[in-house]
């Protein structure tokens, strides 16, 4: 357990997050996995259940869709979120790709609001999803622009690689943020998956750094073209966002 933490409330969130690993278990399965008695197991189960976020179900123990409540929730309140959907449902048609809105979250890239075009790609995200955030161009256009303390923190904790064009060189990620910093936008291939492809822009409040994507297949986005018409729509749409936030009701 962490120095300083309540123990059990750490494993009282450790057996949640079993529970969403092995979507649904029994007492004696997370016991074993936690090496712990059953019977103490058993105790959590019996009071997670007295709230609304776990229930049993013959004999096995799930997560209820209160937290998607819970989530949707703290989405609805975020005022970025409520500026940026409608330049990103707008974004989304002009283009007929798929438009995130990605932030960070302990030193992830998270997706927290997504809009699809015609022509979007199916990747099987969701919201709340996150990834590493050096992976994606929307995960480094945060970076550039976080401070230089957190990042230098989170590339001290690794660059996970998932997939051969994964940046996983400190050295090499920082020349490509000092690059991003200059030109405002970020841009990458293959990084995440093989075949997607993504450019970024920033966007920078007074108390959020966020950032705007537009995701396509890797053969569209390598058109030189086609990438600056789509940093030119995001920059638009971004600083629409950004004044919107600031000056907005």
């Amino acid at each position: 357990m962490g120095s300083g933490t309540l123990s059990t409330v750490e494993r009282a969130f450790q057996i949640l997050d079993l529970l969403w690993k092995l979507d649904g278990a029994g007492p004696t399965e997370i016991a074993e996995r936690m090496d712990v008695p059953d019977s103490t197991v058993y105790d959590y189960l019996r009071s997670l259940c007295e709230t609304e976020f776990v229930t049993r179900q013959k004999g096995s123990y799930r997560l209820t869709h209160h937290f998607l409540t819970i989530g949707g929730k703290m989405r609805y309140r975020n005022r970025l979120f409520q500026v940026a959907k409608g330049e990103m449902k707008r974004l989304a048609t002009e283009t007929d790709e798929l438009v995130g809105l990605t932030i960070e979250n302990e030193g992830k890239a998270l997706v927290f609001h997504q809009e699809e075009g015609g022509q979007a790609l199916n990747l099987g995200t969701y919201l709340g999803a996150s990834t590493p955030i050096h992976t994606t161009a929307g995960g480094k256009a945060i970076l550039a622009n976080l401070p230089d303390e957190r990042v230098a923190n989170i590339v001290e904790n690794g660059l996970e690689s998932r997939t051969e064009n994964t940046i996983t060189d400190p050295g090499r990620l920082y020349e490509e943020l000092e690059r991003i910093q200059e030109e405002g936008f970020a841009l990458d291939w293959d990084q995440q998956v093989v075949g997607m492809a993504m450019v970024a822009v920033p966007v920078v409040t007074e108390d959020q750094i966020a950032s705007m994507t537009v995701v396509s297949p890797t053969n569209r986005l390598e058109r030189e073209a086609y990438q600056e018409e789509l940093v030119q729509k995001l920059r638009e749409a971004a600083n629409t966002v950004m004044i919107n936030y600031r000056y907005g009701r």
